[in-house]
């Protein structure tokens, strides 16, 4: 098994509130071939440079900030983000069509101006929502699985490139889209770590099998004692 190219797959995410942190667990995965995903959490605390230092130490970077707002304040802010150098970026699919497409649009003509063209992708239904908290919390009626398959078709119509959802419903959306439409999947947990706060888990191999791009993992890797270590583990 090539660890390395496993390990192209996986996004780790840095949710953690001062830089000093980020940095000492980015030294510690440097040239391990992982990506680093930079959420609100980080972002509120250390803002934009913290992606350019990022990526000073080589690491491709998703900005997982989930923009969802009117279409034109999205298409604006987005413009900013791409800015950063980023490699990936995602809103909400619950934004609506128009906000999709205004949104890739921008990422597009931005990302022309720079060296690449970050991918831009939409948040389905968050993997912390359980079935049962879709229904009777969120009200809607329609089958999670099926919501989510519906927003995935949604927004590859709008021009997005592809959409973070569970691996529970990868193969669904494997079957709805083209065959180079993006899946990353949050909520992943080696069978070795806690399922926490996400409801909708599945492990690295599973996750990959059911038609999963990219992976991203959290706690299991940025709390260990080894953080590199951990990254290897994923994948017994």
């Amino acid at each position: 098994m090539d660890v390395r190219l496993n390990n192209q797959r996986v996004m780790v995410a840095l949710d953690v509130q001062g830089r000093e942190k980020a940095l000492g667990l980015a030294k510690a995965l440097q040239d391990s071939g992982c990506w680093l995903k930079v959420g609100l959490e980080l972002y509120a605390y250390t803002g934009p440079e913290m992606i350019h230092e990022l990526k000073s130490l080589g690491f491709p970077i998703f900005l997982d900030l989930k923009l969802h707002d009117i279409p034109t304040t999205v298409e604006r802010a987005i413009r900013g983000f791409v800015q950063c150098g980023v490699d990936m970026i995602n809103v909400h699919c619950s934004g609506g069509y128009d906000m999709m497409a205004k949104a890739a649009n921008a990422v597009r003509e931005e990302g022309s101006k720079l060296k690449s063209v970050p991918k831009v992708i939409g948040v389905t239904v968050l993997t912390s929502m359980s079935e049962t908290q879709f229904r009777e919390e969120m009200g809607v009626q329609r089958d999670l699985r099926d919501h989510v398959v519906e927003l995935a078709k949604l927004a590859e119509k709008a021009g997005l490139d592809g959409v973070v959802a569970s691996a529970r419903e990868a193969q669904e959306i494997r079957k709805n889209t083209k065959p180079d439409f993006l899946i990353v999947t949050p909520g992943i947990r080696p069978a070795w770590s806690e399922a926490q706060d996400q409801a909708r888990v599945l492990t690295p191999h599973e996750a990959l099998a059911a038609g999963s791009s990219y992976l991203v993992v959290g706690r299991p890797i940025t709390r260990a004692e080894n953080p590199r270590h951990a990254l290897e583990r994923l994948w017994e």
